[in-house]
């Protein structure tokens, strides 16, 4: 069945809540090509919002209300407008986030990039598949958790994950093959025993992701031989109790180009919000309650087992 005939079968449908969160996509352009990446993002993608879409992106927060803007890529270290964007965005939202790799943070400019993040307040959601680091190598190349590790410990000493500084560092985990996460209450155990034990890092909240079949993930499952099976787990673990707290019901994604999506991974497919492409420039009123979703097989992802949003498991 595809994923609105399992959803009528349930007596459900996918519609629209209170909008409370923008996504911002910088683009596509990223110091790594991880295999579990939807977007195909890597170093020789060339797609990064221009100075004219930072602005829209600035005036439709200044006019809408979000409880939360969401800063994410690609790497969005590697936009050259980050500065103006947090700027602009920072006095429109009570949370602002930005989500990095850690890699693309090290370098000759961590310390202005890490310190435009702390006088701006943001929360970090640093991406870090796995706590072994032949794992998380596999997964996105040689050298990688090394320079996680040096960026975690920098991001500690500027107070990011620190208890008490206010700043908070969260950590965002994915299987590094063809399965779901384990629990995410026994992953974030895991993960701060180790951290702390082994490099006195810590954090502040562990989020669980799900792989989702798209972009090189769905090239890598397809030429190991995982796919039919990948698939067939996903739709056999389908959890109706998922589908109210799904991102895309409070969420809009918005591309490099400033085009509008319900959420990222609809945004790798081209299914625009709404069925039909509209532009942040265009947006003067958040999309009413009950607007259906348009969706497709991948969203078997976000509803197995746990289910997963942007901030983790649905069913923790």
């Amino acid at each position: 069945m595809t994923f609105e005939q399992t959803l009528e079968q349930h007596k459900l449908a996918l519609v629209r809540s209170a909008t409370t969160t923008l996504q911002v996509n910088v683009g596509r352009l990223c110091n790594l090509a991880c295999r579990h990446c939807h977007l195909e993002a890597g170093p020789h993608r060339d797609e990064l919002m221009d100075a004219e879409t930072v602005e829209e992106v600035i005036a439709c927060a200044e006019r809408l209300d979000f409880a939360t803007i969401d800063i994410t890529g690609g790497a969005p270290e590697l936009l050259p407008h980050l500065p103006r964007l947090i700027s602009g965005l920072r006095p429109h939202t009570p949370r602002l986030l930005i989500r990095t790799n850690l890699t693309a943070l090290a370098g000759n400019k961590s310390e202005q990039l890490i310190n435009l993040y702390r006088d701006n307040k943001l929360t970090i959601v640093a991406s870090l598949p796995s706590i072994n680091s032949a794992q998380t190598e596999a997964q996105r190349g040689n050298g990688v958790w090394e320079s996680a590790i040096a960026t975690l410990k920098l991001l500690n000493e500027a107070g990011f994950g620190v208890e008490g500084s206010g700043l908070k560092l969260d950590i965002a985990a994915n299987p590094s093959g063809a399965f779901l996460p384990a629990s995410q209450a026994e992953t974030e155990q895991r993960f701060r025993r180790e951290l702390e034990r082994r490099y006195g890092i810590s954090f502040s909240s562990l989020f669980s992701f799900v792989n989702v079949p798209l972009g090189r993930f769905h090239r890598w499952l397809e030429s190991s031989g995982n796919l039919p099976d990948y698939l067939k787990n996903l739709k056999t673990r389908f959890n109706p109790c998922s589908v109210q707290g799904l991102m895309c019901r409070s969420t809009l994604s918005v591309d490099w180009q400033g085009y509008l999506y319900d959420c990222d991974f609809n945004q790798a497919v081209g299914l625009h919000h709404s069925g039909t492409a509209h532009h942040i420039s265009q947006l003067q009123q958040l999309p009413q309650p009950g607007v259906r979703i348009p969706t497709q097989d991948h969203c078997f992802a976000c509803t197995a087992g746990a289910g997963f949003t942007c901030t983790g498991s649905i069913d923790a």
